[in-house]
């Protein structure tokens, strides 16, 4: 053995060892700070005491922090409350008799009448207000129609299954296919609609080619509902098919129906609007933002003014519910939330 590796203490240790012992040498100190003086203790802290939330109260304790939801809940309150009470936002009724003076046809805008006047002398401010409620019943009865007959038809169909489901997805296809302008202005066409214009036949119009959608997302979530734990639990406590479906599948698939009955309560406006706009809706006697639209197109470049108001009015509450069907999915979507 050579004669400095015998001098040498460290030159018969093995390479980790020597870096071991040089390592040693020096002390590492570690400085752990206390508990409480790290936001930790907050983070982890957990209330055992406080009662978990359900998925309504944790949507809604989402929903109160989204300011689309605020501002479409705001907008649509108000459009209600013009809908319900339209004399406390104008003394001017336009359904009497001298509500509409021939000497102020196509008039500007003035004092106590800042949107001006239409072609028969009629106050624009005032048909608009009127308008409101017709356009939004239109909505909302079709739209609450729409989930009584779809969704009944979309749950039996997901829940039962075999040659029901069959049947009733056979039967929604044929509706589903075609077009609801379309087949509203060939519906509104005959003989027995086409004599009784109203609010009512717009309604059972609409509805008639409304409802296979949402059967289809009803179907769907029922589908993903039947086969959870706890459906299978009530079946094996005795409860039948039907009281399973009433009283745990269909109150755990309504997440997906109100997202898109909210969002198609604005389509439903729109829909009531346009067959308005040509002639096949409402009557020119019923006052509706549609039958003002479709008015005003004759005098479009003389005075814009008189289409471009019930055109905001009607865009605005399409959009307010447009805006609060996307709030709403956000809250009711898991995955969509934070935190999650």
């Amino acid at each position: 053995m050579p004669e400095n590796q015998n001098n040498n203490p460290e030159a018969g240790l093995p390479i980790s060892s020597h870096r071991a012992g040089k390592v040693s040498k020096y002390k590492i100190e570690h400085y752990v700070a206390p508990l409480e003086e790290t936001p930790l203790q907050a983070v982890d802290s957990v209330k055992a005491a406080g009662k978990p939330l359900s998925m309504w109260a944790e949507a809604w304790r989402s929903l109160r922090k989204q300011p689309l939801f605020i501002i479409s809940g705001i907008l649509i309150l108000a459009v209600i409350v013009v809908a319900a009470f339209p004399h406390l936002f104008t003394s001017i009724d336009p359904t009497g008799k001298e509500a509409c003076q021939l000497e102020n046809s196509n008039e500007p805008g003035r004092a106590g009448h800042f949107m001006g006047f239409n072609l028969q002398g009629c106050d624009i401010y005032a048909r608009v207000i009127f308008g409101t409620r017709a356009s939004l019943m239109v909505g909302v009865m079709t739209t609450i129609v729409v989930i009584i007959l779809g969704g009944a038809i979309g749950a039996l169909a997901g829940f039962y299954g075999g040659w029901i489901d069959t049947v009733l997805a056979r039967l929604g296809d044929i509706f589903f296919a075609l077009p609801m302008i379309l087949g509203a202005i060939i519906v509104m066409q005959l003989p027995a609609f086409r004599d009784n214009k109203s609010v009512w036949t717009v309604i059972v119009t609409l509805s008639i080619f409304g409802w296979p959608q949402l059967a289809r997302i009803t179907r769907g979530a029922v589908i993903e509902a039947r086969n959870a734990d706890f459906v299978k639990a009530s079946r094996s406590l005795g409860l039948s098919k039907f009281k399973s479906l009433v009283r745990h599948v269909i109150p755990n698939s309504l997440a997906p129906i109100i997202v898109v009955a909210t969002v198609n309560l604005g389509v439903y406006i729109v829909a009531e609007a346009t067959l308005s706009f040509l002639g096949v809706g409402l009557p020119p006697d019923i006052m509706s933002w549609g039958n003002d639209i479709a008015s005003a197109q004759t005098q479009l470049r003389t005075n814009p003014m008189m289409l471009m108001w019930p055109a905001l009015f009607l865009s605005v509450t399409v959009l307010s519910f447009i805006m609060l069907g996307d709030a709403v999915r956000d809250a009711l979507d898991p995955k969509a939330r934070k935190g999650a």
